[in-house]
């Protein structure tokens, strides 16, 4: 009977650390984006909150490249056991008709859909251009000479010079960077002339007069900049595109245990409440959405159905949505 008492024991201690509940350990949540962009503002926001959900701490790691591509590769050749989740945005919903990358979001698990954004046209503070009609006269006279910061194929700067392009002659020169707060660095030190970009990502240059924008990517003013024109007021053919823009979530991969997708979405649940969370968002122009299951996925199939289908019609799209089996909204 000791003998077998024994046994069990050292069964029980052997199975011990496949039973642990999750988390034991420290969990690292990946960024899509450099330090200083939209992204990486709205993921440093919500951590502390969601470490104290957690009861363990999440290590912020900023992995920056191919537009999103090479982070969420990252997350989906880690372990499936939710120790390992990305701090995305809406890129790899575009990777497919870019070109740039087989994975999206259908491969993976939403656990929150945490809020969307605003973009805006930005220029340096002293740039010659002080409409946006300024702007597109120019680039239209000189095609190819004025400089647009992007952050790649399938970036938000580069798919909203997609739908620019659709309503307006718009052969610029791109000049990629490794995130949103790169590349208006950049444009602030004069390597580019113009950037579109989230209103959260230009927030802090527009405040302190550092930048100006010369629209906001939206059918009508935004509480934020209530002075700065809709996009649709020079491009009323940018409409049927509106509204449109940047959104930022918490991934992984599919296959991650049922129960600890459950422990991390009441996570981001909780953490998406944060006063803090929600002061950020709301002074940088995003809305929270705090939506996950069922909903977030609708939201993700829709978000990418309208616009691959947009990039397809303006000739932006490497690959014709209907060869990846996304039918037009």
């Amino acid at each position: 009977m000791k003998i077998l008492k024994a046994a069990v024991a050292a069964l029980a201690v052997a199975a011990g650390p496949a039973l642990a509940d999750y988390p034991e350990r420290e969990v690292l949540g990946v960024v899509m984006w450099g330090a200083g962009g939209a992204t990486d503002t709205v993921a440093r926001a919500v951590n502390p909150a969601a470490e104290e959900a957690l009861g363990k701490p999440i290590v912020v790691l900023n992995k920056s490249g191919g537009a999103g591509a090479i982070s969420t590769a990252f997350v989906n050749a880690a372990p499936a056991d939710g120790y390992t989740f990305l701090y995305g945005a809406e890129n790899p919903q575009l990777h497919g008709v870019m070109g740039v990358s087989d994975i999206d979001y259908g491969d993976m698990y939403p656990i929150n859909i945490l809020g969307r954004g605003v973009a805006v046209i930005a220029v340096p503070a002293e740039s010659k251009y002080q409409t946006l009609s300024e702007l597109l006269d120019d680039i239209a006279a000189n095609p190819g000479d004025v400089k647009m910061g992007s952050t790649g194929p399938g970036g938000l700067p580069s798919t909203i010079g997609a739908l620019i392009a659709n309503a307006a002659e718009f052969d610029v020169t791109a000049i990629p960077f490794d995130g949103e707060g790169p590349g208006l660095t950049a444009m602030l030190g004069g390597e580019v002339d113009f950037m579109p970009t989230g209103i959260s990502a230009a927030a802090e240059q527009l405040k302190a007069g550092n930048m100006r924008a010369l629209a906001v990517v939206n059918p009508e003013p935004v509480e934020t900049l209530p002075d700065v024109p809709a996009i649709t007021d020079t491009l009323p053919d940018m409409a049927k595109f509106l509204p449109w823009g940047p959104f930022y979530g918490v991934f992984v991969r599919a296959d991650v245990p049922d129960d600890v997708k459950a422990t991390l979405t009441d996570v981001f649940a909780t953490a998406a409440t944060d006063e803090g969370f929600v002061e950020l968002m709301n002074n940088r122009g995003n809305v929270v959405m705090n939506m996950s299951g069922q909903e977030a996925v609708d939201f993700l199939a829709k978000w990418q159905q309208v616009t691959v289908w947009a990039l397809q019609d303006t000739g932006a799209a490497k690959v014709s949505p209907e060869d990846l089996g996304i039918p037009r909204p």
